[in-house]
């Protein structure tokens, strides 16, 4: 048993982890897409078109990308987690299946019209179309947040007595208070990324001394929208969901911040330290009293209950991962914040297009958005560990008890296989596209 909930798990996470590359960058990319877009109807300069179009080439690798590695997800739910989906199906597939009718056909079907239909259609129509695909990438990412919000906070549910689990209020899934910072977290994360990677194709182009006009735009457009994303990241939308998470999981709260005793008057935050899960404490740490306190409630010496306040079983199941996870999400969180103010102000100054290392440090930095994003997600998934459905149903309770742990491995190496081939292929289709770069032929 423990075998199959091991190889379940694994093979859901890695899977999760390989589709969330493509859409963390077309979330927002569509934002910045609009935005071209919109600075081409304004000004008529013909470089912000050539910008939305060659954006949007990049979008569609992605979004090809996400729909091939996308699905599998959902068989999952019927293969590996038959339990889960039996029992509540009747909830999460509400949310799951207005994603797939609304937001993915709004977004497939526009996409096809902004790539094709520019002569045709004309340029407010063309503009148009590309807030669509806009509308149902983001549409897209609520729903798929609508159904995991309810998993980490149930409402609106009625259990059976048969254990099943049925909606009772509709709307309650939606006035969730779990849904609106997380979405809002989440969108911003996913435009950090796009920024990140507009800035850094930029920079690119900028120290190859090739499309240098298209260059300096991007690196513009990237970095400043990059700065706004990151801030916001932080706060309002972090501090929100760190909130939530205080409130509503406490259990996750302690062991992500890694407080294993709860302190009388006040809890530190810990910037640095290793959990040692033998002697419940943390290694090497490096904190700062009293601040978790008046960052999570306003109260320098509000308490805050360690992980010594809860019982083994409710604890999240690996500590450390989660630990680590958040602290690489925050720190890498707070670089970001640091590189984009200072490559705003350098453009402010007007020095930024000839300061190498800072042009080198925004290419190169363009992966480390895909890692805070990642690591960001396994923070929402290991904290609510060990529950499917927070406090109701636990992940053992979960597995489809007929798929053998062999078969699930066998399956799990087979994606390992094609996802390396799809990776591949994307990375390829990708570097071709920003080798031929944003200028039409026929300029």
């Amino acid at each position: 048993m423990e075998d199959m909930l091991f190889y379940d798990r694994l093979q859901f996470a890695f899977t999760i982890t390989f589709h969330y590359i493509f859409p963390q960058l077309t979330m927002g990319l569509s934002l910045l897409i609009v935005f071209f877009k919109w600075k081409f109807l304004r000004s008529k300069i013909e470089k912000y078109n050539d910008a939305a179009k060659f954006f949007m080439k990049i979008f569609a690798i992605n979004f090809t990308m996400g729909v091939v590695t996308g699905i599998p997800m959902e068989f999952q739910f019927g293969t590996n987690w038959a339990k889960f989906s039996e029992l509540t199906g009747s909830i999460i597939g509400q949310t799951l299946a207005m994603e797939g009718l609304f937001s993915f056909f709004l977004e497939s079907s526009f996409l096809a019209l902004f790539i094709f239909g520019e002569k045709l259609m004309g340029q407010k129509l063309h503009f148009l179309t590309g807030f669509l695909v806009f509308l149902g990438s983001w549409a897209s990412g609520y729903f798929i947040l609508a159904t995991n919000a309810w998993m980490q906070h149930p409402v609106g549910y009625e259990i059976l007595d048969n254990g099943k689990f049925v909606l009772e209020n509709f709307s309650a899934l939606f006035t969730n208070p779990w849904l609106l910072p997380a979405f809002l977290h989440n969108q911003m994360a996913s435009l950090v990324t796009s920024s990140f990677v507009v800035a850094s194709i930029g920079a690119f182009y900028i120290l190859r001394e090739k499309n240098l006009e298209h260059g300096k735009l991007f690196l513009k457009t990237g970095i400043i929208f990059g700065l706004v994303a990151s801030l916001l990241v932080a706060f309002p939308t972090g501090d929100w969901n760190a909130k939530n998470v205080a409130k509503y999981q406490p259990a996750s709260f302690a062991a992500m911040e890694g407080i294993f005793e709860t302190e009388e008057a006040g809890a530190e935050i810990v910037l640095i330290g290793q959990p040692n899960m033998l002697e419940k404490k943390l290694d090497n740490k490096i904190a700062v009293p009293n601040i978790l306190s008046f960052l999570t409630y306003q109260e320098w010496d509000r308490q805050i209950p360690g992980m010594d306040q809860f019982k083994k079983e409710e604890l999240p199941d690996n500590v450390p991962a989660l630990y680590y996870s958040y602290h690489i999400m925050v720190g890498l969180g707070t670089i970001f914040i640091g590189i984009m103010a200072f490559a705003v102000f350098f453009l402010w100054r007007k020095k930024l297009f000839k300061i190498k290392p800072l042009l080198w440090t925004i290419m190169v930095l363009a992966p480390f958005p895909y890692i805070a994003n990642i690591t960001g997600w396994y923070v929402a998934e290991l904290g609510r560990q060990p529950y499917l459905v927070y406090g109701l149903l636990r992940t053992t309770e979960g597995i489809s008890p007929t798929v053998s742990s062999g078969n699930t491995l066998f399956t799990l190496l087979g994606f390992v296989g094609l996802y390396l081939i799809l990776g591949l292929l994307f990375l390829i289709l990708v570097g071709k596209t920003v080798h031929e770069g944003p200028t039409p032929k026929h300029h």
